[in-house]
């Protein structure tokens, strides 16, 4: 009986220590700074876990909004401000606080790309080259140098200015290879410059990345032609 007892014991303490790794709770959403918050909720939104992203967002603002209030904010509130809104896709709000952060902190590049995306997003393909244009002028290297690159091919192409974006979107891959979407336009500009042998190598590794790439498998089968 007693072996049986050990046996039981030890069996309910493994399986104990298997769900605590695999299930851990939650954290408190009001002891996290901004930025934990929000890498939480970016976290989250990987997994899609929308509903539950969006309320570390949410806490990531007011806290940002707390430290604004009381004269606490630094440049990084600012960024983690304006990062959190970009994912709440409340990009008019992102371009206000955007201009308040820069009249404080001019030189942060963060705060810069993010606007550049949310110009985008509101359709304000010019103020959105600008932006993301002084992003990679100043870190041609940066963390979200890729994703700036993407964005300024994507004006390009959208103004029909092809050989540019062909430029744009080459940056962006060479920075970030394992996006299909970004070999999936660059594939769509050389297509339609002519240059169906590079447009086919751009294809075909977009259908690497993700084989059921429907776009792309038609634009393969449109250059092979």
């Amino acid at each position: 009986m007693r072996v049986y007892c050990l046996c039981f014991l030890s069996t309910f303490i493994f399986f104990q220590s298997v769900f605590a790794q695999t299930d851990p709770p939650n954290p408190d959403i009001t002891s996290m700074s901004g930025l934990q918050n929000y890498r939480t909720g970016r976290d989250l939104e990987g997994r899609n876990r929308m509903d539950e992203a969006m309320e570390y967002y949410n806490r990531a603002v007011q806290i940002c909004i707390d430290e604004i209030s009381r004269n606490l904010a630094t440049r990084d509130t600012y960024a983690v401000f304006t990062w959190a809104l970009q994912r709440q896709k409340k990009y008019t709000d992102v371009i206000t606080w955007g201009q308040r952060g820069l009249q404080l902190y001019p030189n942060d590049y963060r705060v810069m790309e993010t606007m550049g995306e949310a110009y985008f997003y509101l359709d304000q393909y010019d103020r959105s080259l600008v932006s993301m244009q002084r992003y990679v002028n100043a870190f041609p290297q940066g963390d979200r140098a890729s994703v700036a690159y993407f964005f300024i091919g994507e004006i390009f192409r959208i103004q029909e200015k092809f050989y540019h974006a062909d430029i744009a979107y080459t940056a962006a891959v060479q920075l970030e290879r394992n996006i299909p979407l970004w070999w999936y336009r660059l594939g769509t500009v050389r297509e339609t410059l002519g240059d169906f042998t590079t447009a086919i190598q751009a294809y075909e590794q977009a259908l690497r990345l993700n084989p059921e790439y429907r776009e792309a498998q038609a634009g393969l089968a449109r250059s092979r032609r």
